[in-house]
C-alpha cells in the first residue's frame, strides 16, 4: 500500500512539474510587448541601410549613400554624418541642417531608404541564410523567400531576435506577425 502511495505521489509530482521542464528546455519566451511596437514605430536606421538622398538643385551631392558599420554616412562637403537610430525625418534635418552651416543657403533634403538591411533566416527552411528585406514582410513571407517549411519545421510560429532601443531581444511569434529588417528569424524543429 505504501509502495503504491508512493508511486502515486511521484507521478502526481512529475506531472506537476512536466510544463516547467518542457517549458525550460525549450527556451521559450513569448514576444514582449515592445516587439509588436516597434514594427509600428517609424524606421530607425542602421548598418546595412542604403539611403537615396536628394538635395534639391544640387546634382553632385544627390546620391545613394550607405550606412557603414559605424553607423555613419559619409556625405560630401560635412564628412561622417551620423544614422544610427535616426528616423528618415531626423537624418533630412541633420544633414539640411549641417549643410546651412556655410555649404547651402537654405538646402531641401529628401531621403529614403533605398534597401533595407538584411534579414537572416536559419533553422527548418529550404535555404537557410541572409535575404533582402522588403516593406511590410511577414515571418510568412520571409520563410517563402528563404524555400519554404523544411518537411520537420514547426510551421506554428518562429524565434525572432530583434534589435529594439539598443538591445537585442528575442521571442516567438506566429508566421502572420510582421519582421522588420535587420531581423534573424530561427525556424525550431517540430516535437511530433
Amino acid at each position: 500500500m505504501a509502495f503504491a502511495r508512493t508511486i502515486r505521489v511521484a507521478i502526481i509530482a512529475a506531472a506537476a512539474l512536466a510544463p516547467a521542464i518542457v517549458a525550460g528546455c525549450s527556451g521559450y519566451r513569448p514576444a514582449p510587448k515592445a516587439f509588436q511596437e516597434a514594427t509600428i514605430q517609424p524606421y530607425r536606421l542602421d548598418s546595412g541601410d542604403r539611403l537615396r538622398v536628394t538635395v534639391f538643385d544640387q546634382a553632385n551631392l544627390t546620391n545613394t549613400y550607405l550606412v557603414d558599420q559605424a553607423g555613419y554616412i559619409a556625405f560630401p562637403l560635412i564628412g561622417s554624418v551620423p544614422a544610427r537610430g535616426n528616423t528618415i525625418q531626423e537624418m533630412e534635418s541633420i544633414i539640411a541642417g549641417k549643410l546651412r552651416q556655410g555649404y547651402l543657403r537654405d538646402p531641401d533634403v529628401s531621403i529614403e531608404v533605398a534597401n533595407y538591411r538584411a534579414i537572416y533566416i536559419m533553422g527548418e527552411v529550404g535555404q537557410a541564410g541572409q535575404y533582402s528585406y522588403v516593406a511590410g514582410m511577414t515571418v510568412q513571407n520571409a520563410i517563402a523567400v528563404a524555400g519554404g517549411f523544411s518537411p520537420r519545421a514547426n510551421q506554428a510560429n518562429v524565434d525572432v531576435t530583434r534589435k529594439i532601443n539598443g538591445k537585442i531581444i528575442t521571442g516567438r511569434v506566429s508566421i502572420s506577425d510582421p519582421i522588420m529588417a535587420g531581423d534573424t528569424i530561427y525556424v525550431r524543429e517540430r516535437l511530433f
